[in-house]
């Protein structure tokens, strides 16, 4: 139980370090911006960024604006606003991640079966990726209201937006992963006339976990930015994406407001690649690495 603590602490350690250092730059520039009317200390020259309290309030501020209300004669505090927005987003996103980290393994398994396939397959999932996003919701979204099968909904098409950044990770490298045990385990299987389903669940699955944990954590994240770009483009509302888009139109009158937007997405995106990262645990073979490294 002590060990699972220290573990877990030593998980949170560097995250809060990096938030804790990114807020120390942030404030740091404002007050050195304020101070030296936006030039350069010594060498001079403009800074990249204005440091007025438009592009960049206080923290302070933007803290205090989380538990405040979002609009005058609103009962609903911005924090409020933030966590359920992003609680749908996470729903929506975790569709997408499913999703696509189903569609990346078959792929990975497909193209295991001969170097013909992953030679006839592998080129189109990296083209894929070329596609732009802002191009690809449009389509998507004309696609779902043309079917007649299921009742779709608008958030289908974000979750699918989300699928598609998603799937990419896990398909090259749970590839990568399968094909990683040695060739003596291999020939081990064989010699016990295991078939490639048994060989695939003993062998390659426990040897491909390695891969596949940093696959899903990049795959969790994608999910979330799928997420978050999909809201915005087809106009979902009701996600946290929206919410920076509606905030972001306030930003003039109100810019502490479209910081906690933003703050609340990016720590989602943390909080759910953490999540994705623990699954490590569940996955086979990784009883058996926990107790070498011991």
């Amino acid at each position: 139980m002590n060990r699972r603590i220290i573990d877990g602490a030593l998980r949170i350690v560097p995250a809060a370090v990096a938030i804790v250092g990114l807020c120390g730059l942030y404030e740091g520039y404002r007050r050195m911006g304020i101070a030296t009317d936006d030039q350069w200390p010594v060498i001079g020259g403009d800074l990249p960024v204005k440091t007025n309290a438009i592009t960049m309030p206080a923290l302070s501020d933007i803290v205090a604006r989380f538990f405040e209300p979002q609009q005058r004669r609103s009962g609903t505090t911005v924090l409020e606003a933030v966590l359920q927005g992003s609680w749908y987003t996470l729903r929506i996103s975790l569709a997408g991640f499913v999703m696509g980290a189903l569609i990346g393994m078959a792929l990975a398994i497909v193209m295991l079966r001969s170097k013909l396939l992953e030679k006839g397959i592998l080129p189109w999932i990296i083209v894929s990726q070329t596609i732009p996003l802002l191009a690809l919701a449009p389509v998507i979204v004309t696609w779902g209201n043309r079917i007649e099968l299921v009742d779709w909904q608008p958030w289908m098409s974000v979750s699918l937006i989300a699928t598609y950044l998603t799937f990419f990770p896990v398909a090259v490298n749970g590839l990568r992963g399968l094909q990683s045990p040695p060739n003596h385990s291999i020939e081990l299987m064989d010699s016990y006339a295991a078939t490639r389903r048994q060989t695939l669940l003993k062998v390659r699955l426990p040897g491909a976990v390695p891969f596949l944990v940093p696959a899903l954590k990049l795959a969790a994240a994608a999910s979330i930015i799928g997420s978050i770009v999909g809201e915005i483009s087809i106009g979902l509302s009701g996600g946290v994406g929206r919410l920076i888009l509606a905030y972001a139109q306030q930003a003039q009158t109100d810019p502490p407001k479209m910081y906690c937007a933003i703050i609340g997405a990016g720590l989602l995106g943390l909080l759910f690649t953490s999540a994705v990262g623990s699954l490590e645990r569940l996955m086979p073979g990784s009883r058996h690495r926990s107790e070498m490294s011991l």
